[in-house]
């Protein structure tokens, strides 16, 4: 059970399911440990799996037109981690999963996921949450980078999730908020903490 108490505290703060139902969620879970800069899912390949975040740290990032790496979304502890497009279409993936920090990983498959969902319908209440919870933080993402100029946009980053900014190389802290490595090197020089 200590092997799955992080995603069993996280599975019980975001629905009310009793102890049959997460016994049966928590069987289909299976346990992995990836390296540093391993990479879980690349670009252009299906996203046939949803990872929770024991220990370490994951990073969803894509190349743009101008063949710059963005990053889209990090996953520190008790987060769950997937390229959700493709996991919910099954169609290729346009972003890539890179481990940023040597991890320790819960994963289920996308059929056991789908399966779960016929089977518990307590864990249907779940992804809709989770759903609604990537929603509002990807709106609030994207309202971020056009209504903060640079500076307020780390500011805010510290504020929220000072992991990234604690944890990450600011090459990918400047990626996620989407400005230069220079200019995050600048904001973070006229910053006192």
């Amino acid at each position: 059970m200590t092997d799955t108490l992080a995603l069993t505290n996280f599975i019980k703060k975001n629905i009310n399911i009793d102890d049959e139902d997460l016994k049966i969620v928590l069987s289909y879970f299976k346990t992995i440990k990836k390296n540093k800069n391993d990479i879980l899912l690349s670009h252009g390949k299906n996203s046939q799996v949803s990872y929770f975040v024991k220990k370490g740290c994951l990073r969803l990032f894509y190349i743009n037109e101008e063949g710059k790496d963005v990053t889209r979304y990090i996953a520190f502890e008790n987060q769950f981690a997937t390229e959700l497009v493709s996991f919910i279409t099954n169609e290729p993936a346009q972003e890539t999963i890179q481990v940023i920090e040597n991890s320790e990983l819960l994963y289920i498959t996308h059929d056991d996921f789908r399966h779960l969902m016929t089977i518990v319908p307590k864990w249907k209440d779940f992804y809709s949450i989770y759903l609604e919870k990537a929603y509002v933080n990807n709106a609030k993402r994207l309202i971020s980078f056009t209504t903060l100029d640079a500076s307020e946009r780390y500011k805010q980053l510290f504020k929220i999730n000072p992991n990234i900014v604690k944890r990450l190389p600011n090459k990918i802290v400047a990626s996620y908020i989407n400005i230069s490595h220079e200019t995050l090197s600048r904001i973070k020089s006229k910053i006192l903490y």
